[in-house]
């Protein structure tokens, strides 16, 4: 057994080696018990704040190992915990099966039918790289090295939002493994009850091991990002809400409060800067105004201004989220209004000497607020804005992190809707799952809740979802 490998009772020892052997003839792909050599590499994911210690990993090489893998994980008594790019928020445990579906990165980009189908081992880059040759792109999210599944369950809140609304809302088909180890096809007419959880319920309800989702005519957008000294922070935020107040739906927009480390991969102008930065992206006709970034390069010089015309499958460039692993620590709320003392409360609860890396604000409405075409189960689009905080995380940053976040979120309580979106609301843990519910609303949770009781009684898909099984306990005894 590895040096690093957890002490279980014999019991589960036992039972994962059993579960193992079943599985070892069955699959095109592989496993590794805590024993084996190829364990430890196994388990790290782009958050290296998660420390995986399952009783058994399993790295798919087909749909079919995935039903196999399901069916079995449930026989045994064992939970099954899924990673693509390990992006993920909670970590699996002895308890648990971590099947790793990252293999299974097939992509069919249709052009006649504006249409991609990929696997849940595709991230969104390869999306955009495939449909760039067709001009189409389709609604990624801030970092293109995500899994396209795993956020497009969550809702998927990307640089277009305002214009096109939520990656959920543009899904055609979803191919699924049950927590019975059935392997189905969910689509607006075909197990429906299925499909409206899965877009925006995220992974409780089964491992989805393909989609099919629309592409649009996407192949230049005007898109950066201006730099603005901590300094300056004060008038241009201000001078953004104001904006904020008449922006047309096609364009999309955030601002954040950036403590960058020293560090040199940062751009040398920025780096060891407390800055804020204004993100922008807006769809249409190039040749159009743009008063919102003309009027605050008149608030302030930027830094750096990269605002401009940027080929879409470039979209990455406007956040420029972090490509490396790192371990990483998130909080996130949604905002019922944004007032001049909310702005002031924001940047009050961020200072330059923060260990809170990021904190963002990011504005909704537009295409976010209206219904989808086909019913979904994504919640929040009533909210104004987004507020988002991370940090690094242990062993590299401070033991009281998750504390210093949420001091963010609590400074600016008293304009929050008590919500969060499913991707942004942070780890798994209690307070995750009550914004989830919040956001949700009773109707919708309720709902979700009585579908996950029907197809998954056995919790066996419970390591893949952000709803902690706490409040699960809970809902079940509450008055």
């Amino acid at each position: 057994m590895s040096s690093s490998a957890p002490v279980a009772p014999d019991r589960d020892l036992d039972r994962a080696a059993a579960l193992a052997a079943q599985l070892d003839p069955a699959l095109d792909g592989t496993t590794a018990l805590p024993a084996d050599p190829a364990y430890d590499a196994a388990l790290p994911g782009f958050n290296l704040a998660l420390a995986h210690r399952p009783a058994l990993v399993v790295r798919a090489a087909s749909p079919e190992d995935v039903v196999a893998t399901v069916r079995a994980a449930a026989g045994h008594g064992f939970g099954v915990g899924v990673r693509s790019t390990g992006h993920s928020a909670a970590a699996t445990g002895a308890g648990d099966v971590l099947l790793d579906v990252s293999a299974l990165d097939a992509l069919v980009v249709d052009p006649v039918a504006r249409t991609a189908t990929v696997g849940p081992g595709v991230h969104w880059q390869a999306v955009l790289t495939a449909g760039a040759d067709h001009g189409l792109g389709g609604l990624c999210g801030s970092s293109p090295q995500v899994g396209v599944i795993g956020y497009t369950l969550g809702g998927g809140l990307g640089p277009l939002a305002r214009t096109f609304g939520f990656a959920a809302d543009h899904v055609r088909a979803i191919d699924v493994v049950t927590p019975a180890g059935d392997l189905v096809t969910a689509t607006p007419t075909q197990h429906e009850e299925l499909f409206w959880a899965l877009r925006g319920g995220g992974g409780a309800f089964g491992v989805v091991v393909g989609m099919t989702f629309d592409l649009f005519p996407l192949s230049t957008v005007r898109a950066g990002t201006l730099w603005f000294d901590v300094d300056d922070a004060h008038a241009v935020l201000h001078r953004w809400r104001e904006h904020t107040t008449t922006l047309a739906d096609d364009v999309s927009t955030s601002v954040a409060r950036l403590n960058l480390p020293p560090l040199p991969d940062v751009p040398e102008p920025l780096r060891g800067r407390a800055v804020l930065v204004v993100r922008y992206v807006r769809h249409g006709h190039l040749a159009a105004p743009d008063p919102l970034v003309d009027d605050l390069r008149q608030v302030a010089v930027p830094i750096l201004d990269t605002v401009g015309d940027l080929p879409y499958a470039q979209i990455g460039a406007v956040h420029a989220d972090p490509d490396d692993p790192m371990p990483f620590v998130e909080r996130g709320g949604l905002l019922r209004e944004l007032t001049e003392d909310a702005v002031d409360a924001f940047l009050g609860a961020v200072p330059p000497d923060s260990p809170v890396l990021a904190a963002e604000i990011r504005l909704l409405g537009g295409a976010v607020a209206g219904p989808p075409a086909v019913a979904n189960a994504v919640g929040g689009r009533d909210a104004a804005c987004t507020l988002f905080t991370g940090a690094l995380g242990s062993p590299v940053g401070p033991p009281d992190v998750a504390d210093r976040l949420q001091a963010v979120h609590d400074a600016l309580a008293p304009w929050t809707t008590g919500g969060s979106l499913l991707n942004f609301a942070g780890p798994r843990d209690d307070v995750s799952a009550a914004l989830v519910r919040e956001a949700y609303g009773p109707a919708t949770y309720d709902r979700l809740l009585a579908l996950r009781r029907r197809l998954d009684p056995a919790g066996t898909l419970a390591p893949s979802s952000r709803w902690s099984v706490a409040a699960d306990i809970a809902a079940d005894v509450a008055p």
